[in-house]
């Protein structure tokens, strides 16, 4: 991975809480949310919604999804776009990506309980990463099997 490292890759993604999440309408029309997120060691982003949600309906219906993760304030250089498939893990699954979850956002273990809470894990497809501090700007394109360990 030339300029950043998959340690490093994977830092810069968990030191972010929050995604723009984006996925497409049932009439085709895009559609977006901001989303707290975690990142598992094999770069899956792991969120929590309602199942009555749009999104949710929308991943039911067309599992493509796309992120983008970056600071936002005024000198940020380096962002992350980030494509992947969707699904509703279950059993351990479930468990160990809920785990994460929690430690990061701990008032999710309260949300848990709410009657149509649902989690939804994305598995990358393929990931951009950007860093316009240097110049040229250090720009890494990785698919999967640059992301898989």
């Amino acid at each position: 991975m030339p300029n950043i490292s998959r340690d490093q890759l994977l830092a810069f993604m968990r030191q972010e809480r929050y995604a723009v999440q984006a996925s497409v309408a049932a009439d085709g029309a895009p559609q977006a949310a901001l989303v707290g997120v975690v990142v598992s060691d094999d770069f899956e982003l792991f969120f929590d919604t309602l199942g009555t949600s749009r999104k949710a309906a929308n991943l039911r219906r067309n599992p493509a999804v796309a992120f983008v993760l970056g600071p936002t304030h005024a000198d940020a250089v380096r962002t992350v776009q980030f494509e992947g498939v969707a699904d509703e893990p279950e059993g351990a699954e479930l468990e160990r990506l809920r785990e994460l979850y929690f430690t990061t956002f701990p008032d999710g273990r309260a949300r848990q309980d709410l009657p149509d809470i649902t989690y939804v894990r994305v598995r990358p497809r393929w990931v951009r990463y950007s860093d316009f501090s240097t110049a040229p700007a250090a720009i890494v394109e990785l698919g999967q099997e640059e992301l898989a360990r």
